[in-house]
């Protein structure tokens, strides 16, 4: 009896060890163990780096236009915004990757713009303000 015991323990065990293994492989929590920065940090990368001229605020131009639905949206399209002539004649679509680039080094994204002076920001502060525009502003 003693042995049946044990032996039904430790199969209980190993269910119990492979569910939490399956658990913590599970897709919802990966993708949240690879977010890139945590909301609070990547809400002060935007602070730190962009809000003095920008906002998330649909509708809410300052001296830079609003970043809200950034990812998504065509460069130099949004209405109301005075962009330069490169800015509105860049061609293409704002997204993850063009966004940090342009962050980290904006002369080469878009030659001509108008955020100058501006000397860029390291690539992992700007992925972290990706996450926080994405996250504030969603996409288009």
């Amino acid at each position: 009896m003693r042995a049946r015991l044990q032996l039904s323990s430790s199969a209980w065990l190993r269910a119990i060890g492979t569910g939490a293994l399956t658990l913590l492989l599970s897709p919802p929590l990966l993708s949240f163990a690879q977010q890139p920065a945590s909301d609070d940090a990547a809400h002060q990368a935007f602070n730190n780096s962009c809000r003095t001229c920008h906002s998330v605020k649909e509708g809410d131009n300052r001296l830079g236009p609003n970043l809200n639905k950034i990812v998504g949206r065509k460069a130099g399209s949004l209405p109301n915004y005075n962009y330069s002539s490169s800015m509105k004649e860049a061609g293409f679509v704002w997204d993850q990757d063009k966004l940090t680039r342009f962050m980290v080094k904006p002369d080469e994204v878009v030659s001509g713009h108008k955020m100058q002076p501006y000397g860029g920001i390291s690539a992992e502060e700007a992925a972290k303000v990706v996450a926080y525009l994405q996250a504030a502003g969603g996409s288009q």
